[in-house]
């Protein structure tokens, strides 16, 4: 059974799938565009890409959003993201790269710069996708790696985070669990824990300092354990400092 803020969530996200449907309904390729028939696929496949609202089977909606080099990355996008957008909140999309490559796609695309009405319909997608994973204590895709992907895909990090640290309940700081501890050892190398497509160095400046104040009291509310929050604690600790640390020595990476 959903609670209510999950099915409020529900209702925010379902309205943004069809937001999307709606908004990108008869988009297709550019009627030039090609790609390589060796690498990526045959004639008739790109051909596919320039009929509207027909539905693609999953091995070629995988190759096309995978793909870097069209000409016209946007239209392409715009071509299968109502598709895209419904697969990959059932948890069907996979990149062997880690999810920022799905992010990275969107921000390919230059979605932001797009007619307001086709941007707008993106950002609220994105951030409804974003808030329901926050209320579902068993997403399909876990809430690290949707937040790697809202961030790689627009660019910036601190919006994804101001929600995080908006929305509380049990599910939320489950999350935060889940993602402090598998980002706490390359955090404590100094090390965004994925390959940014730019602005690498500030996004794990803001991680860290977000962690260091807002996971702390919360973590510490759902019973995390204690090694998990000296860790997060020796975020704060730079240099001799931290590598002395009596706890450093339960550091495994």
């Amino acid at each position: 059974m959903l609670t209510l803020d999950q099915s409020h969530a529900r209702l925010r996200l379902d309205a943004a799938l069809d937001g999307l449907a709606a908004t990108f309904r008869g988009m297709t390729a550019h009627p030039d565009e090609i790609n390589c028939d060796c690498h990526w696929g045959s004639a008739e496949d790109v051909a596919q890409l320039k009929v509207a609202d027909t539905e693609l089977d999953p091995d070629l909606l995988r190759r096309t959003w995978q793909a870097t080099d069209w000409s016209d990355q946007a239209s392409v996008l715009r071509r299968i993201l109502p598709q895209f957008a419904t697969a990959l909140v059932s948890g069907l999309i996979e990149s062997t790269f880690g999810m920022e490559t799905v992010g990275r796609s969107f921000i390919l695309g230059r979605w932001q710069q797009w007619p307001p009405e086709q941007a707008a319909a993106v950002e609220e997608f994105l951030h409804a996708w974003w808030t329901y994973t926050l209320t579902d204590p068993e997403p399909a895709i876990p809430a690290y790696e949707v937040l790697i992907l809202g961030a790689e895909a627009s660019g910036a990090l601190s919006p994804w985070l101001r929600t995080w640290e908006a929305m509380t309940g049990p599910a939320a700081d489950q999350h935060l669990v889940e993602a402090a501890t598998r980002w706490e050892c390359d955090l404590l190398n100094d090390e965004l824990p994925w390959e940014a497509w730019e602005n690498g160095e500030q996004m794990r400046a803001e991680l860290t300092v977000w962690l260091l104040r807002h996971a702390p009291a919360r973590l510490r509310a759902i019973g995390a354990s204690e090694e998990l929050l000296h860790r997060i604690r020796l975020l704060g600790v730079t240099g001799p400092d931290r590598w002395g640390d009596p706890h450093w020595a339960d550091h495994r990476c």
